[in-house]
């Protein structure tokens, strides 16, 4: 009998998370896998944004029909498709600025069509997510920080959205950071929160955009103000779990925020035999 001990080789995953993104945006998935505890995996699947350029590079406001082409067939629904291919435990769409064009309607309908492609395999998006996170914590004044690629327009949809879900959005605009995924800093935008949104007290804060760098600031904010902080990718991920039945995973991240203290109504059974 050998007594090599193996080392860890990818395979003892807890859940496996697969992530749709932008074919040039890295932010979800590093902001992922930053939160991820050891035994949970991301997988990723492209699609093409046409207002993102090679190396992450886009104008300093985002046109509007990119936005909603990100999420009309064939690329999208395909891409979910390969994905699902895999054995995964749910899939995540890490995209923001589709759902506030969309509206919550537009946004069910979408999830409705892509679930024809996924096998059963469970489906999330970061603005349905949201709606849960603020849910699950009470939150009903909502701020909303969208990205300085946001234009005034876009954040509006997106104030519209929340209002629609029955939130009171106290706050809502682009931020204002340089227009560039690689000058925004978790110091800048804690000031921006700390001296432009805390004094609307909300309930909760979320900072949206999945190509934002923004999960690095949850509990140093959380601990200062008093009011909970959701980004798009840290509810995005909590509500991505609790679909996959990783409950157990998701109470175990900590510096993340007191999001992942709770659980969605919506959460998938654990299975049997699961850790509690």
């Amino acid at each position: 009998m050998s007594n090599v001990q193996a080392e860890k080789d990818g395979w003892e995953a807890r859940a496996r998370v697969g992530v749709v993104v932008p074919h040039a945006d890295v932010g979800p998935e590093s902001e992922f896998q930053a939160i991820a505890p050891d035994d949970v995996f991301v997988h990723g699947s492209r699609v093409h944004f046409g207002a993102m350029r090679a190396g992450g590079e886009m104008d300093p406001k985002i046109p509007h029909d990119p936005v909603r082409a990100f999420v009309e067939p064939p690329l999208i629904d395909d891409a979910v498709e390969l994905l699902a291919a895999s054995p995964l435990d749910v899939i995540a769409l890490g995209f923001t600025s589709s759902a506030y064009v969309l509206g919550a309607d537009g946004e069910r309908a979408l999830f409705e069509r892509l679930a024809r492609r996924t096998r059963g395999i469970p489906l999330t998006g970061t603005t349905a997510a949201a709606v849960s996170g603020f849910t699950a914590l009470g939150a009903r004044r909502v701020a909303i920080v969208n990205p300085p690629w946001f234009d005034d327009r876009l954040s509006g949809l997106g104030s519209a959205y929340f209002t629609e879900q029955g939130f009171a959005v106290v706050h809502h605009g682009p931020c204002g950071l340089p227009s560039n995924q690689k000058l925004i800093t978790p110091e800048a935008l804690s000031d921006w929160i700390r001296t432009t949104v805390a004094g609307h007290r909300p309930d909760a804060v979320l900072v949206a955009g999945n190509g934002i760098r923004a999960v690095g600031v949850v509990n140093a904010l959380e601990c200062e103000l008093d009011f909970a902080v959701l980004t798009a990718n840290q509810v995005l991920f909590w509500h991505a779990l609790h679909l996959a039945g990783a409950q157990e995973a998701a109470r175990r991240i900590t510096g993340y925020g007191r999001l992942f203290e709770l659980a969605p109504a919506e959460a998938r059974p654990q299975p049997s035999g699961a850790v509690a």
